[in-house]
């Protein structure tokens, strides 16, 4: 979720911030052995720099993700490749900073967000004179372009953040904005007509994707009861940060009813996105780690029981994407690193039952 701002160097963030251990639940399903023994033929697809968020095309033969890479690249531009990791292009104006792309249904055109039209260079980091902070750039906003980079269309005027959008199979798009006040998420046509509004509650929710019948929507987040907590987040947002703290999985229906949550472990969950099968749900999270700094993929049921691990690298796995078929998964990872901070694209199949 999804985080961008970029989300990928929040999250990072995260990973080297301390929380609070709580112990992990019950339904968890630990291998005798540390191994992943859902994922096999691991393929790297990126060597060097931060390259996150990659995600299917409706077909499984592509993938779209954002990538930095200094000098040539300073801060995330949206690129497309084959899922050997070849044919690598770029499809973003290659000016201001992007977040999140994603394939329309069609496959003939991507949806992403951009800050170029405020300025070509890329938007400053925050400071930390409010420690670990969160940028929520109010220059970001939705673009649609076709797959090739072309026809480029401004999807929203909004003052303030508009970003983190998904689509779903019929075309509609939901997304993450301050426009209201606050992080709410939000669903348009997918020509940027329609907005409404989708949850309507204080805190941050954001990073929101459908399932693959689209009768469903999963985002990560938090509500926030009135309070000295609350008056800091929204005292924030107004100065365009946010201080990351735990995050949580819910699941509503595609209209905003229905809202329940799935996770509680108290740590920071979040790049939640379905099962092909509907019925569960994988994410990033730091529950295992006391320290809260190393992420891995888990797995769980829409109704919150069945907790699994999937990944068991000690570095940062996150922003995972089944293929359309179900029988690939594709990540971001810290793990093979050539440097420091390097974060790639991973690609495995799927082992359903090992």
């Amino acid at each position: 979720m999804r985080d961008s701002i970029v989300v990928l160097s929040f999250f990072v963030a995260l990973a080297i911030l301390t929380v609070n251990a709580t112990p992990l639940v019950s339904t968890l399903q630990e291998p005798h052995l540390a191994s992943e023994i859902h994922l096999a033929n691991v393929k790297q697809l990126t060597f060097g720099g931060e390259n996150a968020e990659a995600y299917f095309s409706p077909d499984g033969k592509r993938l779209v993700f954002q990538r930095t890479h200094p000098p040539d690249v300073p801060c995330d531009q949206i690129f497309t490749m084959k899922i050997d990791g070849s044919d690598v292009r770029s499809v973003s104006t290659g000016t201001g900073r992007t977040t999140c792309g994603f394939f329309f249904p069609s496959d003939q055109h991507i949806v992403f967000a951009s800050t170029h039209l405020e300025s070509p260079e890329c938007p400053p980091s925050p400071s930390y004179e409010y420690g670990y902070v969160w940028p929520i750039y109010p220059s970001y906003d939705i673009f649609r372009a076709k797959t090739d980079g072309s026809s480029l269309e401004r999807l929203t005027t909004e003052a303030g953040y508009d970003a983190e959008a998904t689509i779903g199979p019929d075309g509609q798009i939901v997304f993450t904005s301050v426009r209201d006040g606050d992080l709410e998420i939000y669903s348009m046509n997918g020509d940027g007509s329609n907005v409404r509004r989708l949850t309507h509650r204080p805190g941050p929710d954001g990073g929101p994707f459908f399932s693959k019948d689209g009768s469903k929507i999963v985002f990560r987040g938090r509500s926030m009861e009135p309070g000295l907590e609350l008056n800091d987040y929204l005292s924030l947002l107004t100065k365009g940060i946010w201080r990351p703290n735990e995050l949580e999985i819910f699941v509503m229906n595609s209209d905003g009813s229905n809202l329940h949550q799935v996770t509680k472990h108290g740590h920071a969950n979040f790049a939640p996105y379905f099962h092909p099968d509907g019925k569960r749900i994988i994410f990033s999270s730091n529950v295992h780690d006391p320290k809260g700094r190393d992420f891995d993929l888990y797995m769980i049921g829409v109704d919150g029981n069945g907790l699994e691990r999937i990944t068991w690298n000690p570095t940062f796995d996150s922003f995972p994407m089944f293929s359309p078929d179900g029988k690939q998964l594709v990540f971001s990872s810290n793990r093979n690193a050539a440097r420091e901070g390097d974060t790639n694209i991973f690609i495995a199949d799927w082992i359903e039952h090992p």
